[in-house]
């Protein structure tokens, strides 16, 4: 089986179109899978060249799909298109499966294909390579489960908990095992996430549910869904997606938190942190804390406030 790849430079509205439209699924387009990114967290998201569509096929491209995809971004009109071939295997899963296992912290995250460590006191997850996104190997995933870590080491309380843009799971499967009697909940937009949430918490005996010391999982888009409403207010936020929704999420995610609570923010370049900073400062918090891996930041931020606890 081949494996093809067209890149299209578009808005954020061409790549929500595109990614949404339910007339692509067919033979006669030769059923590409579509992804959108982000290319520019600081362009204008409807300048084109701010995202860019990616349609994966399992054979050569006809000349008449590549027209077909391109006549539905209209800023890309008269663009040429190249497909890209890829190796000849399943590229998503031969690009992670023989990572070696990483260390973050108390944590082990390795593949089915490698060995977990025998240390004590290391909690191990394995996580498979999948469509989902975040198998402790991107430095922004890493540095999520470094900062985690180190806020349990310092003595952190954490009650209740949210993982956004949960992808496989780990970042929430963490706090879970750091604080062990919370309510544990996470999300993703990406409906793929849901089943691959549930095959890992099973491979990695984490309990699914609504009661303290499980994990809810929802598939929502943001945070104004009420289920995510009625689980929050949160002491502690995560988020590991990318710095333009981070940026846009800024007044949500300060509605969800508890004053005094804590939001772990990544998937952000470092040139990137100051720009996620101020927006945070603008809606209560204050930057507690910053872990730089390379090119990638992890910013722990603290809401501003008084938190009134009831008496015994």
């Amino acid at each position: 089986m081949d494996n093809w790849k067209v890149t299209i430079p578009c808005t954020l509205a061409e790549a929500q179109a595109v990614t949404e439209a339910e007339d692509l699924d067919d033979a006669a387009f030769g059923s590409p899978s579509l992804v959108a990114s982000e290319v520019d967290a600081y362009a204008d998201p409807q300048e084109p060249g701010s995202w860019a569509i990616h349609g994966y096929f399992t054979q050569k491209p006809e000349a008449r799909w590549i027209k077909r995809l391109r006549d539905l971004v209209p800023s890309a009109d008269g663009m040429k298109l190249k497909p890209e071939r890829l190796p000849d295997a399943d590229w998503v899963t031969m690009s992670q499966s023989g990572l070696e296992p990483i260390r973050a912290g108390r944590f082990c995250v390795h593949t089915p294909e490698m060995p977990a460590s025998t240390e004590a006191g290391v909690r191990n997850f394995c996580i498979p390579a999948s469509l989902a996104f975040g198998t402790g190997h991107h430095n922004t995933t890493r540095g999520c489960l470094m900062m985690l870590d180190s806020m349990k080491r310092r003595g952190h309380i954490v009650r209740s908990h949210i993982d956004i843009g949960t992808g496989t799971g780990l970042l929430a499967f963490a706090a879970m095992h750091l604080w062990p009697r919370g309510y544990a909940t996470a999300s993703d937009i990406d409906p793929v996430c849901g089943p691959a949430v549930a095959e890992n918490a099973e491979t990695n005996g984490v309990a699914l549910g609504q009661s303290p010391g499980a994990l809810a999982m929802f598939i929502a888009e943001g945070l104004d869904d009420a289920d995510l409403q009625r689980r929050g207010p949160y002491d502690l936020v995560i988020a590991n997606i990318l710095a333009g929704p981070l940026i846009d999420l800024a007044p949500d995610i300060a509605a969800v938190t508890l004053p005094q609570g804590q939001a772990v923010l990544s998937g952000l370049l470092g040139t990137q942190a100051a720009a996620v900073a101020r927006a945070y400062r603008a809606q209560g918090f204050r930057l507690a804390e910053r872990l730089d891996l390379g090119d990638w930041t992890v910013l722990r931020l603290r809401k501003r406030g008084v938190r009134w606890l009831k008496s015994a």
